[in-house]
């Protein structure tokens, strides 16, 4: 593969839903511990940074020998603060990426086979510009909570919508057919990225309140890709919990901990 990948967690203390989460602590290490690890155990990048506007985070992640970039604190979407980032680390490094990887920060699930699932999707086809992982629902409360963005795909798995509400219709919820949801483990075309931040924010995208949208709405693809990995993200302190009780068995975090 082209040697010149980077990933890109983007991370901030004042979530709306959950201040502080990313030093929040799982199974003994914060959050943001666990997402920059894990991102790392991958053999497909070349650079992971954590870009944040916050020093805690940023001395958080220097004190556990990680690269860590220091972003405005203006970024209202972590997009933009991830086309920041790389502005900032192409010009130290006089380096130009050709994939940028962004995963979120509240995504402690991540795992190797999940990044490589997604950067050689875009590596097999040199017209996606941007890919989106996706992951079954399997529940009932899962459909219907406002945290979790779903997606609906065509049957060339690009997406065709994006939302927190309940999608497709949920008035057979039977499994006739499935529902998905995203996962924030998102690769962008290095160009693509910025041309994204170039184009005004949509009208669905501020609705849904999902960046992806503006993709959609401006008439281009998003790439689905699924993966069969259990993951959830961490948006509330109950789902906090939730995922603490399901990395406690995961032997991932043995590589690290």
């Amino acid at each position: 593969m082209n040697r010149s990948t980077i990933a890109i967690i983007p991370a901030r203390m004042g979530s709306s839903r959950f201040p502080g989460k990313p030093l929040e602590n799982i199974c003994g290490i914060p959050m943001i511990g666990h997402v920059y690890k894990r991102v790392k155990m991958s053999k497909h990048l070349d650079y992971v940074f954590v870009a944040t506007c916050d020093k805690e985070i940023f001395d958080y992640i220097e004190s556990i020998g990680g690269n860590a970039v220091m972003t405005s604190d203006s970024h209202e979407r972590c997009t933009d603060r991830t086309a920041e980032a790389v502005e900032i680390i192409e010009l130290e490094k006089n380096i130009e990426f050709e994939i940028v990887l962004m995963v979120q920060g509240d995504e402690p699930m991540v795992t190797p086979t999940m990044i490589e699932s997604s950067i050689e999707a875009m590596l097999e086809d040199n017209k996606v510009n941007v890919v989106n992982l996706i992951a079954k629902i399997n529940s009932k409360e899962e459909f219907e909570d406002p945290n979790e963005v779903k997606v609906v795909k065509d049957l060339k798995e690009n997406a065709l919508y994006f939302s927190r509400e309940p999608i497709p219709s949920m008035k057979k919820f039977d499994h006739a057919t499935d529902w998905f949801k995203q996962v924030c483990i998102i690769p962008f075309r290095r160009d693509y990225l910025f041309k994204f931040n170039e184009l005004l924010p949509t009208p669905l995208e501020e609705v849904e309140s999902v960046d992806m949208m503006r993709i959609l709405e401006h008439g281009e693809s998003v790439k689905c890709v699924e993966i069969t990995e259990k993951n959830f993200s961490v948006d509330t302190r109950e789902d906090l919990e939730k995922v603490e009780e399901l990395m406690s068995v995961d032997p991932l975090i043995e590589c690290y901990k």
